[in-house]
C-alpha cells in the first residue's frame, strides 16, 4: 500500500521494540511490544504478523484490547509531536509480552507512546519529522 506524501510514516521502520515497566506496588504496568511502522493508507490500520508471538499467555480478548490501546498510545504521541501531519500507517505487531495482574491496557498505550518516539528517533535522530 502507498501512503499519502508528507505523511507518517515516510519510509518503514522496523523492529521496534518499546516497554512499559513499572512495578513497585501491584497491580504496576508491564507491556512490552516489537513492532513495525510501515507506510499504509491513510489513518492507523494495526495487524498481526504472521507467525507474532505471545508470551505470558493472555486471558481470552486482553491481546485486542491490549493492542488496540497500543494503538491509541501511537495516535497520541503522533497527534503530539505532529500535529497536523497525515497519519498513514500500519503498525505490524510481532511480539507482546503480557502479565496476568500488571499488564493492563494503561501499560499498552504508554507503550505505544514510546514506540512513536523511538520510531520517530530512528527516523531522523532528533525526534521530529523530517521536512
Amino acid at each position: 500500500m502507498t501512503a499519502a506524501r508528507n505523511s507518517f510514516p515516510p519510509r518503514p521502520v522496523r523492529g521496534v521494540r518499546a516497554s512499559c515497566i513499572h512495578q513497585t506496588s501491584c497491580p504496576g504496568d508491564l507491556a512490552i511490544v516489537t513492532v513495525d511502522f510501515e507506510p499504509w493508507q491513510e489513518g492507523l490500520h494495526v495487524e498481526s504478523a504472521p507467525g507474532a508471538t505471545v508470551k505470558g499467555g493472555p486471558e481470552p480478548g486482553d491481546l485486542e484490547r491490549f493492542h488496540a490501546a497500543l494503538a491509541e498510545g501511537v495516535r497520541a504521541e503522533l497527534a503530539d509531536r505532529l500535529p497536523g501531519v497525515p497519519v498513514a500507517l500500519a503498525l505490524v505487531v510481532h511480539h507482546t509480552v503480557v502479565h496476568l495482574t500488571d499488564s493492563r491496557e494503561h501499560s499498552f498505550h504508554t507503550a505505544g507512546r514510546l514506540a512513536v518516539r523511538e520510531a520517530l528517533t530512528r527516523l531522523n535522530g532528533s525526534g521530529h519529522q523530517e521536512s
